[in-house]
């Protein structure tokens, strides 16, 4: 893990090849969640680099800080994310001004029912499974309505390093390391009971069991540690202990 910015501890950390994590964690006495809680963008550079998750627009300076420590900004090609939400899309029109050829790139209910009006630029939006090759790497989006939340919801998959951009879910309080191989489910699971963030559906569970399908090496999630392991297992061990 490298530190970018000692006042804020605003970090970048490889967890998979070419896939980098840039992270800015905030205090509990700023956000109310017990250890405090961590924002996580994920890069992943290719000759289309792609960034999931803009971060909050506030954060943007130090967002940006972390990406120029991996890459030039105005490299980027491809802005996306989980779903519309602060923390996810807030920071989008900056990231779209800042890199001259960054285009979002979100599943189609997104692009219909928000970014298509709240972009500057136009979206290309993705159908289910449609994949799209940046370079070396493929990425794949799949969506996920309503998992853990909005209707737009969905991931990417990048298949060469088999990790799964798999936004609000796992999510964690505290500021663990960037990568962990440790229990993941436990943390997870203490801080759903605490926020109760998951809509339960009727499809929530296909919708779990859909992602561990894919047998993912590293889940890269948006807040807390990311995870490198029986990263199906974990994604199905719990949904169960929230009875999704």
């Amino acid at each position: 893990m490298t530190i970018v910015n000692p006042e804020t501890g605003t970090n970048v950390h490889e967890i998979a090849d070419g896939i980098y994590r840039l992270s800015t964690p905030v205090p509990e006495a700023v956000v109310g969640i017990p250890g405090g809680f961590t924002f996580n963008q994920y890069l992943v550079v290719d000759d289309e680099p792609l960034l999931f998750h803009t971060g909050p627009r506030r954060m943007f300076p130090l967002t940006r800080q972390a990406m120029e420590h991996v890459m030039p900004v105005e490299r980027l090609r491809w802005v996306s994310f989980s779903h519309v939400e602060s923390d996810e899309t807030g920071a989008l029109n900056d990231w779209l001004h800042a890199a001259p050829r960054a285009q979002p790139l979100c599943g189609s209910v997104a692009a219909m029912v928000s970014i298509q009006d709240l972009a500057d630029r136009p979206p290309r939006a993705l159908a289910d499974g449609e994949e799209v090759v940046l370079g070396a790497k493929r990425i794949r989006w799949l969506d996920a309505p309503h998992l853990p939340h909005n209707w737009e919801c969905g991931y990417l998959f990048e298949a060469t390093t088999r990790t799964l951009l798999c936004g609000d879910l796992l999510t964690k309080a505290g500021n663990g390391p960037a990568l962990t191989e440790s229990d993941v489910v436990g943390a997870a699971v203490a801080l759903e009971k605490m926020m109760s963030a998951h809509a339960h559906t009727d499809v929530a569970r296909k919708q779990i069991e859909r992602l561990a399908a894919l047998e993912p090496a590293t889940l890269a999630c948006m807040h807390g540690s990311s995870f490198r392991g029986a990263c199906g297992k974990a994604l199905v061990d719990f949904s169960t202990e929230i009875n999704l």
